[in-house]
């Protein structure tokens, strides 16, 4: 399922791609015996029946999780355009991951707002109005079946929510600003290479005798190479750092030696030793990458001491409603049409 999911997640400024990369990759999730950040959490106390969870105190409402949950349920349920609730996966692996990406991004948010408190940072005045103006639009778009399954939300719910997810955009742009924006074209460097790769000494000997021969590479890799593939692009840190220099220092229709690891022996053909249009978006994966470490400096050290509880058995027995009646799926659009620059 994961793979389906993968890159989907609406994005909001660099806040909303970092919850990308951490809410698909499992980084930070709220049930019982698990994490938020990268630190164990102990889940006790009772919960409020209009709550699914508390974080310090914190809680997370029923009405708010409804609306990220349907919202969800569309945004992924829709995947590339195909109706994946008409499929049957013999289980109720789609449900689970949505209800999952729910919890994890509102935990993700309630924490960062606990933070953006300890720190003072508030919304401004003009901030407010543009989460209003928000609101405002969402909410008009919402069926009366749509706000009955969202457990009749109002438009002052809305902007609560809103409110919540824009403070925390703020604080995470407020603890990344400072990330140096400037990546060279050599760090962010993505190549395209042919590989071979065999784990016996043997092989390796035999394939170092057909290339040496002039054999051709591609032929000699469709008959030894025993990864997946055997054309691939990669950036820096891709591969392992014996074949990262080598790789990354031959010429064009170059081919490399034997290169031995400890798991194996590595020949390498280069084909492209600089994709232009794949180094620079490289660069601001670069970019994210550093505000992500940023962020979490601060972040992790904050969560370590908090305290949760989550309404697990209620949570999971909410059935979800993907009839045609409920179409929402324009929270997060919405929300970056009016505050993408918070």
């Amino acid at each position: 399922m994961e793979t389906v999911m993968r890159g989907k997640r609406m994005g909001i400024g660099r806040f909303g791609r970092m919850c990308c990369l951490l809410c698909v990759s499992g980084m930070l999730v709220l049930t019982a015996g698990c994490q938020i950040g990268r630190h164990d959490i102990v889940v006790s106390g009772s919960i409020s029946s209009k709550n699914v969870f508390e974080i310090d105190g914190s809680a997370c409402s029923r009405k708010e999780a409804m609306v990220y949950l349907a919202n969800y349920q569309n945004i992924y349920g829709t995947s590339y355009s195909v109706d994946l609730w008409q499929h049957d996966f013999g289980d109720d692996s789609l449900e689970k991951y949505v209800k999952d990406i729910t919890i994890e991004e509102l935990a993700q948010v309630i924490c960062m707002d606990l933070l953006a408190q300890s720190q003072g940072t508030t919304l401004s005045e003009e901030e407010l109005a543009q989460v209003a103006k928000a609101s405002e639009e969402y909410y008009n778009s919402l069926s009366e079946a749509e706000i009955s399954y969202m457990g009749g939300v109002t438009k002052g719910d809305i902007e609560e929510y809103y409110e919540h997810y824009a403070l925390a955009q703020k604080l995470y742009n407020s603890l990344t600003n400072g990330v140096n924006g400037e990546v060279s074209d050599d760090e962010a460097r993505v190549i395209e290479i042919m590989q071979i790769y065999v784990t016996s000494k043997d092989k390796a000997a035999e394939v170092s005798e057909k290339l040496a021969a002039g054999e051709d590479f591609a032929m000699v890799a469709n008959n030894y190479n025993e990864l997946s593939s055997i054309q691939i692009t990669v950036a820096r840190d891709d591969l392992s750092q014996k074949v990262e220099d080598v790789a990354f220092n031959l010429d064009n229709d170059e081919i490399s030696g034997e290169i031995e690891t400890d798991n194996g022996y590595y020949f390498i053909k280069c084909l492209n030793k600089y994709d232009e249009e794949l180094t620079e978006a490289n660069k601001s994966n670069i970019v994210e990458k550093r505000e992500k470490e940023a962020f979490y400096d601060v972040y992790n050290a904050f969560v370590a001491g908090l305290s949760s509880g989550i309404d697990e058995e209620g949570w999971q027995g909410i059935e979800l409603n993907t009839g045609e009646e409920i179409q929402t799926d324009s929270f997060f659009e919405v929300f970056e049409k009016y505050c993408s620059e918070i």
